[in-house]
């Protein structure tokens, strides 16, 4: 059984692509370039200290500026063009009405992962929000799920009873460099294809499949 959950925002808990895409777009449109939202696609999840060297063959100065004019579009605006997955709410009132310790481990910076945890109303739910830093010393997955592991006091004898749920490649890997198994959801940015080559553990289609995994004794 698992007692601690680890949970991805991006993607797992809101739907924010329009407002990452609006936001990549004024980004892209800094630098004159011009992408369609298949090719947008790969950039939802991963950090964007990631994403500009790989998908634009950014260098480092480029990668900073581009975040630079990324985040200033979307604190303002992009941040709120947001929502929850259905069935979000009842699935972490009732993971915590089981007992469940819920932790959010997510690549957005953690001011932003504030926002719209607040904003949402998810805040009350996690004791802990654990998100990257706005420089590359907290950017990967691996190393903000290190992090809220080491914040909340927990080693590797308790790493058996906890379990992150994302739904991109990173979230799991960043889970497995940590010792952890991981959940990926298909209701995400994700596929199948991803997932079995990443190695998840578990694949759930749906937010309901997801609920009856996490509450799952055999678990």
């Amino acid at each position: 059984m698992k007692d601690y959950v680890f949970l991805d925002l991006d993607g797992t808990l809101t739907d924010s692509e329009p407002g990452i895409y609006e936001s990549l777009r004024v980004m892209l449109s800094h630098f004159g370039i011009t992408k369609s939202d298949a090719e947008l696609k790969p950039f939802l999840g991963p950090a964007l200290w990631d994403s500009c060297p790989k998908y634009l063959g950014f260098n480092y100065e480029q990668t900073e500026e581009a975040i630079a004019v990324y985040r200033e579009h979307y604190n303002k605006i992009g941040i709120y063009n947001n929502k929850v997955y259905p069935g979000i709410y009842d699935l972490l009132d009732t993971l915590k009405n089981n007992g469940k310790h819920l932790v959010l481990a997510t690549g957005k910076p953690d001011l932003q992962a504030q926002i719209v945890c607040d904003h949402f109303n998810l805040t009350p739910y996690f004791e802990f929000l654990g998100g990257s830093t706005f420089d590359v010393s907290r950017s990967k997955k691996y190393q903000v799920i290190a992090y809220a592991l080491e914040q909340l006091g927990l080693n590797d004898k308790d790493k058996e009873k906890i379990i992150m749920v994302g739904d991109r490649e990173n979230d799991i890997d960043g889970a497995h460099k940590n010792g952890i198994k991981v959940c990926a959801v298909l209701y995400g940015y994700g596929n199948l294809h991803e997932f079995k080559e990443a190695g998840a553990d578990y694949i759930c289609n749906t937010v309901q499949d997801l609920k009856e995994l996490l509450l799952s004794p055999d678990l």
